[in-house]
């Protein structure tokens, strides 16, 4: 079973205080809605959070995930993809990475992009897309990549090795922009819930 790796060990510093992944989607905090969604999909689903003690971990209990304490968190997004990456054994040869805050992606875009892995062996990269093509998440990453992780500093988010597989990348377009939507601001959240109203 491919792992799902998810990146949630951000400080959630534009919304003004309050953590965007404790804020409710669907009845339940985003965070938990995310974790969910990746276990139906995948047996082994691996989470980066804070450090402890961070109210995260309570929005987790009782899922069967596993928690990753990311102790250069304050780093940026980084730190998070060195900690995930070298939690992998070295006999894996695909890892999906999932942001935590894309309220919109459903466990069936995540088997489309594991499908995809499947389909176009010779890519290095496969990847949720816009309509328009442009890339978002979740992404996988074969294994010949991991080892460039543990080089990551700052909060780039991998970018780097993105463009380094060149057009190794196997783009899968899911229907409107929920490969990129993501919450980060109080605003991002009030468009959000109003689009969901209508």
């Amino acid at each position: 079973m491919m792992p799902i790796l998810i990146l949630a060990a951000g400080a959630s510093s534009r919304m003004g205080g309050v953590d965007k992944l404790l804020c409710e989607v669907d009845g339940q905090p985003l965070l938990a809605r995310q974790a969910r969604m990746a276990r139906g999909v995948s047996n082994d689903v691996r989470i980066a959070l804070p450090p402890r003690p961070h109210s995260r971990y309570a929005a987790l209990e009782g899922l069967d995930v596993r928690a990753v304490e990311v102790a250069e968190a304050s780093e940026g997004m980084n730190a998070s993809l060195r900690a995930l990456f070298a939690t992998l054994h070295p006999d894996t040869s695909h890892a999906m990475l999932l942001l935590a805050d894309l309220p919109d992606l459903t466990g069936d875009d995540l088997r489309r992009v594991i499908a995809a892995s499947e389909a176009h062996p010779d890519a290095l990269i496969w990847r949720g897309a816009t309509t328009g093509g442009t890339g978002g998440h979740p992404m996988i990453f074969a294994a010949r990549l991991f080892p460039a992780f543990q080089n990551l500093s700052g909060d780039s988010g991998g970018q780097s090795i993105v463009a380094s597989v060149g057009d190794a990348v196997h783009l899968v377009p899911f229907d409107n922009d929920r490969a990129r939507r993501d919450l980060d601001t109080p605003q991002d959240w009030a468009a959000w819930r109003a689009a969901r109203t209508i």
